[in-house]
Parts: C-alpha cells; structure tokens; sequence
C-alpha cells in the first residue's frame, strides 16, 4: 500500500479501532453518543454539585425507549444486543458520567439479568419487560454495612414462615435504591443463600438515601433495610442456590465497567488534548512542550489499550470463552488505568482541572467508586493471583 492511501491519522482513534466495528456497532455508539450529548452533559455538573438527579425516571424511562436497559438480554422487551454493543452503550454513557453509566448497569446487569437468568417465568413476564422500558427501576442488594468482599458473610437471613418468607436485615451502598420499584435482596437461608425479588412497597422495606458523598454524586445511592419483609413462596429465585448467583450477576455488570472506564478515561484524555492545543504559556501551546506531548502520548497508549482489551473480551464473551478470571483482568486494569489518565488530565488542565466546567475531576471522583464497587483493587489481585499460581489466598 502506498502512502498516498493511507487514511489520515485521527488524534482521537490513533490506532483505528472504529475499523473493528460493524455498522450496527456503530449505530447504537452513535445513538447513546448523542442521547448524552442532549440529555446528560449539558445538566450533569450541576447534577454533580446538588449531588441529585431530578427527573431519574425520565431519564431511565429514555433510556428504556433506547433499548439499552437489559440491552444483552433477549425477550421480554430486550433488545438482544450482543456483548460489543453493550459496551459500547456503557462507554458512552460513562463518558458522560459514572452515575448514569450505574444506572443503566445496575437495571440490566445485575437486577434484570438476576430475574431473566434464575428467575420463573411468572418473575420474568410480570417485572422484565417494565424494567426493560423503564417503568420500573430495579436495584440490587448484596453488599452489607459489615460485609462487602466476603458476601458469604452477610447477615440478611430469610426465614420460612408457613408457605411465606420473612426477609429480615440491611443491605448497604445501594445504587437505585430509593426509586426502585423492584429489589433483587440475596439473603442467608437455613438451605443456602438465596435470591428474592422484593417489591419496593412491601410492608417493613425502606431504603434511605445516603448523603456527603464525595463521587458518584450524580447518582441514587441508598441502604436498603427489611424489617421482617413478608414474601410469598415465589418470591425467591428458583434457579440459583449459593453465591454462584450473585457472583454471576457481578461479573456481568463488571464486564460493563471494563468498557464504561474507558469512557471516563476517554473524556478526560480528550478534555486535556483541546486544553493542550488553546492553552498558551511562554508564548505557545503548551501542547507544543515536550513534557505535555509525553503524557498525551502515554494517556492515547493507555485508553486505546484498555479499549482494545474490552474489545477482545467482548469477543470472548460473544463466543461464550469469557472466564471469571479474563473479567477481573479487565476490571482491574481498566479502571486503574483510567483513573492514571484523569490524574494526568488534570496536571495539564492545571488549576483549571478542579473545576466542573471541565469533566476531568469529576470522573477522577467517580472512578475512585469504580475502582473499589463490583470487586475491590486487592480481590481482583486475589483472582488473578489465584488463577496463575493455583493456591487460594483469599483465607
């Protein structure tokens, strides 16, 4: 090939990565790129500031409309998308912000893809398809106020009472809590954990928000409380017994969180390539210093790479070939690297870099949620730690 038919260098796609999309992947990357253009940026600092999101519903009910809740499950209103459209979904969205990327996560990866996987039919007909429209927001409760890495001490217990169940106990830093309409609870029963799905409205469940967050501050954080919740018999998951089933929901959702730290990773590096291009110092940009174009260079290695990696481990997944442990790989590199990339963005954004007219610090807070939710920095070590050397050093 000569070099007169090379296509030109894009400074945002330096490796050509749009060249491994379909133009389905395209679309749908396109769609949510403009749903948050109209609908997120241009409210999301003040939503970050008031630490609120009004009209929540709204937007998930937009959300709904674009197919993107529950988007890689299939029936029951699903779109059936497949696993590099999903992350895409969720890079978009998280280029935005981390909180609307949770809600979106948090709706069809862990609460709906909990009922669609180990739920009846009767479960799956009468909650998924007004989940999937966002009539209905759903949460998940698993992490406890004393128990977060090791679930297999929780204290939430569901007790047989009759044909019925009493859901009692506290579950803690709860994305969607307070306007689900649906819970997903996992509690300890005397045959195991087990799943349930708990209408919000249930006598003895409340979930109060919780307030001073210092990130994810556009988002609905909560701690769910049952207070001897009464449920009939089909309330819990019949498919599932054991940690199997929460741990299945979270690699799926932290499959999402591979893509969706490239998001945030990618509009800080983006935030810090104009800056670097208008900013003048010493009479000229001060992209045209050399340190500068160092850490541009490294920043444009690292985001390209990790989108890469989401890129093969989408196609893994796609051919059913995603393990577990190719999940924490992804989950703890991506987000490490990202939150490098917004601390990087913001030494070239200098003072201007705290500021909420540009995005850089408020996903460098974000991401710092991100890095510990869905599987600490140290468990993921653990998993890997494991995989290579054959001995468990989680005990």
């Amino acid at each position: 090939m000569s070099a007169g038919t090379l296509p030109s260098f894009d400074p945002r796609d330096p490796l050509g990565l749009d060249d491994l999309l379909d133009p389905e992947d395209l679309a749908v990357r396109d769609t949510m790129r403009q749903w948050a253009a109209d609908r997120v940026l241009p409210h999301i600092a003040d939503w970050y500031e008031r630490g609120e999101v009004p009209g929540i519903r709204e937007l998930a009910r937009e959300l709904g409309s674009l197919g993107a809740l529950g988007m890689s499950l299939t029936g029951y209103g699903c779109a059936g998308a497949g696993p590099i459209q999903y992350g895409l979904a969720c890079l978009e969205l998280e280029a935005a912000d981390s909180g609307i990327r949770s809600l979106m996560s948090v709706q069809g990866s862990l609460s709906m893809y909990a009922i669609h996987r180990f739920g009846s039919e009767e479960q799956k007909e009468r909650w998924l398809p007004r989940m999937a429209a966002g009539e209905v927001i759903g949460c998940f409760g698993l992490t406890e106020p004393d128990h977060g890495s090791d679930p297999a001490g929780m204290r939430t217990y569901a007790k047989r009472d009759g044909s019925d169940w009493v859901l009692t106990g506290r579950k803690m830093w709860i994305t969607n809590g307070s306007v689900a309409g649906v819970a997903v609870v996992w509690a300890r029963t005397d045959e195991g954990i087990r799943g349930f799905v708990v209408p919000t409205d249930a006598p003895g469940f409340s979930a109060p928000d919780i307030k001073h967050k210092w990130s994810l501050r556009a988002s609905v954080t909560s701690e769910l409380i049952l207070d001897e919740v009464r449920l009939p018999a089909d309330a819990v998951l019949p498919e599932v017994t054991g940690l199997r089933g929460p741990l299945s929901c979270l690699s799926h959702a932290r499959y999402g969180i591979i893509w969706g730290s490239m998001g945030a990773a990618r509009s800080a590096f983006e935030a810090a390539l104009d800056y670097a291009r208008e900013r003048e110092q010493f009479g000229r940009p001060i992209g045209g210093f050399q340190l500068t174009q160092a850490k541009l260079a490294d920043m444009a290695l690292e985001l390209h790479k990790g989108v890469l990696l989401a890129h093969h481990l989408g196609r893994r997944l796609e051919a059913g070939r995603l393990r577990p442990e190719q999940v924490s790989f992804g989950k703890l590199n991506n987000v490490r690297e990202a939150i490098e990339i917004c601390r990087t963005a913001r030494t070239i954004l200098g003072a201007n870099g705290i500021s909420l007219e540009y995005p850089v610090m408020r996903h460098a807070t974000n991401l710092e949620s991100v890095l510990t939710y869905e599987g600490t920095v140290e468990m993921h070590q653990l998993v890997l730690g494991k995989a290579l050397t054959g001995i468990d050093a989680f005990r």
